[in-house]
């Protein structure tokens, strides 16, 4: 299993549409990175759900329920989508103000290259972030 962070602005596709949906399309990725991060994703793997732009926090964890898509909204057919389905909120949100302060996620994608709306998460990250949660 891999470890992922997907970012939405929560007015737009917030933590509770997807909880209200019980599954989502991430689509709309047009940053290359990031579409190869989405093409690398496998069923079963979970993601931080993050909201950019308001709170600015991983509120919640989801799970890769369809993978390999093409994206529904590219007439192109050259970019990728994945479904994901909600799995738990967090007990707490993790802000990026408090991931940024950690040196021990200093190296963190969300932190090295902030504007990535879909970014890897490693194992030792991953569990961090949920025992912050946990505080």
């Amino acid at each position: 299993m891999r470890y992922w962070l997907m970012k939405s602005e929560p007015d737009a596709y917030g933590w509770r549409d997807l909880v209200r949906e019980g599954e989502g399309t991430w689509d709309g990725v047009r940053n290359h990175r990031a579409a190869n991060n989405l093409r690398a994703m496998e069923v079963g793997d979970r993601a931080f759900f993050y909201h950019s732009n308001i709170g600015k926090e991983i509120v919640g964890i989801a799970e890769i329920s369809a993978a390999g898509l093409i994206d529904p909204t590219d007439e192109t057919g050259k970019w990728a989508a994945v479904k994901v389905k909600p799995i738990e909120k967090l007990p707490r949100a993790v802000t990026l103000a408090e991931i940024k302060a950690d040196p021990n996620l200093a190296e963190m994608e969300l932190v090295r290259l902030s504007r990535l709306s879909v970014a890897q998460v490693t194992a030792s990250e991953w569990d961090y972030i949920l025992g912050l949660a946990k505080k």
